[in-house]
């Protein structure tokens, strides 16, 4: 764990948290939603904790009596909602953009948002052209499901050791173990740093520019 981070022949990222500062939006859009179900009672912080998983997860705590249907009437009712605040107070974090340009290797995203909204994020934020392949989380389990990490390197034709995922939850460390693949973890997201580094990640960085190889 940790140490200098040689070049691999393809990285797979998280979105938000690890290339995006989108909780404001995310967890805005959720407590509007949450309001609505009569829950306007629920932390930023708890809601943080959720970021980089299904959102069934929350509902299943929040409201453990509601039946499949319910949940995904309440997804459909956050995602209104998450679009329409298009994304205003998101940001891209300091140096990503610079460590995108000069990475080595294909590039290609592995994040619980599905592939339409992950593509529009990217280009928002000028982020789009760096990256050879945008995969989302389509019809199938999210992550720590390992299943968006097999998509993007079906897409590449990769073994797992070839790439290298970079995330900032303890959700994005399991998938990864449980994809084969090497993991990074990122401390400047929103994972719990003890419960991230319980995974044992192959390599843990505190700014973008680490992850260049030396």
């Amino acid at each position: 764990m940790g140490g200098s981070v040689p070049a691999f022949p393809v990285y797979l990222f998280d979105l938000d948290g690890t290339l995006v500062d989108s909780a404001c939006d995310i967890c805005g859009a959720i407590q509007e939603m949450l309001s609505a179900y009569s829950r306007p009672d629920v932390s930023d912080a708890y809601l943080r904790s959720f970021i980089g998983l299904h959102l069934f997860d929350l509902f299943e705590e929040l409201f453990p009596t509601h039946t499949a249907e319910q949940y995904e009437e309440m997804l459909q009712h956050y995602r209104r909602i998450y679009h329409a605040r298009n994304h205003s107070l998101t940001r891209c974090f300091g140096g990503v953009k610079e460590m995108l340009a000069a990475l080595p290797g294909r590039k290609s995203t592995a994040t619980t948002k599905g592939t339409p909204m992950t593509r529009m994020v990217l280009e928002k934020f000028e982020l789009l052209p760096y990256f050879d392949h945008v995969q989302g989380t389509d019809g199938f389990p999210a992550k720590p499901e390992p299943n968006v990490i097999f998509a993007s390197m079906e897409a590449f034709g990769a073994k797992p050791g070839d790439c290298l995922f970079v995330g900032d939850s303890p959700a994005d460390m399991e998938a990864g173990r449980r994809a084969g693949v090497n993991t990074c973890a990122v401390l400047w997201g929103y994972g719990d740093r003890e419960k991230l580094l319980a995974w044992k990640p192959d390599y843990v960085i505190d700014c973008p520019a680490a992850l260049l190889p030396a």
